[in-house]
């Protein structure tokens, strides 16, 4: 009896840390060579006196050389100030085991396109393409993080990270703390 008890335990465990496959929004292989992008994550959202922003990640392979996509939307009736990327920009991510992963922005300058929609509302949506430093792509697979600071030409932001983020847009649950261990394998 108390092999099945240990066996049953066992075969939970492993159930329960198996990894889900890798989804794509974008996987093409030619002649040319291959790009694959996983689908878009909900990193952030904020909601403040009418004004709406969101953070969403999505990882990227080129040949073999992973990267990260940042999409930034604002959403306000008020004048949305841009936020732009320049070859300057980064991305800051304090881990929970105290390390600083450090990703550096492609030399492409942007500041995003500003929208007017049907009921009013300005948006702005910025992307930027962000490298992986050698030193610390690993660190990013052993702990989750904590707190994300994203450096634009003009300004600085923090976010923190939340363990577990319900969406008031979608209604959909993310863990964004753990994207990187649960999806950098996916452009490996």
């Amino acid at each position: 009896m108390k092999q099945l008890i240990t066996l049953t335990l066992f075969l939970l465990t492993i159930t329960a840390f198996a990894q889900k496959p890798c989804e794509y929004s974008v996987n093409v292989n030619d002649s040319i060579g291959s790009y694959k992008v996983t689908n878009e994550y909900l990193m952030s959202e904020k909601y403040f006196g009418g004004n709406f922003d969101y953070i969403f990640f999505s990882l990227a392979q080129t040949d073999g050389l992973p990267t990260l996509n940042l999409q930034a939307i604002q959403k306000s009736k008020d004048f949305i100030k841009a936020n732009c990327f320049d070859k300057n920009s980064k991305i800051f991510l304090q881990l929970e085991n105290g390390k600083i992963v450090t990703l550096m922005h492609i030399n492409q300058e942007n500041c995003g396109t500003l929208i007017r929609d049907e009921k009013g509302f300005n948006n702005r949506v910025n992307t930027g393409i962000f490298m992986f430093m050698k030193d610390n792509y690993e660190e990013l697979k052993k702990s989750p993080i904590s707190i994300m600071r994203i450096k634009y030409l003009t300004n600085i932001e923090d976010y923190v990270v939340k363990r577990e983020l319900t969406s008031e847009l979608t209604g959909k649950v993310t863990n964004p703390n753990t994207y990187f261990m649960q999806n950098i394998r996916c452009v490996e």
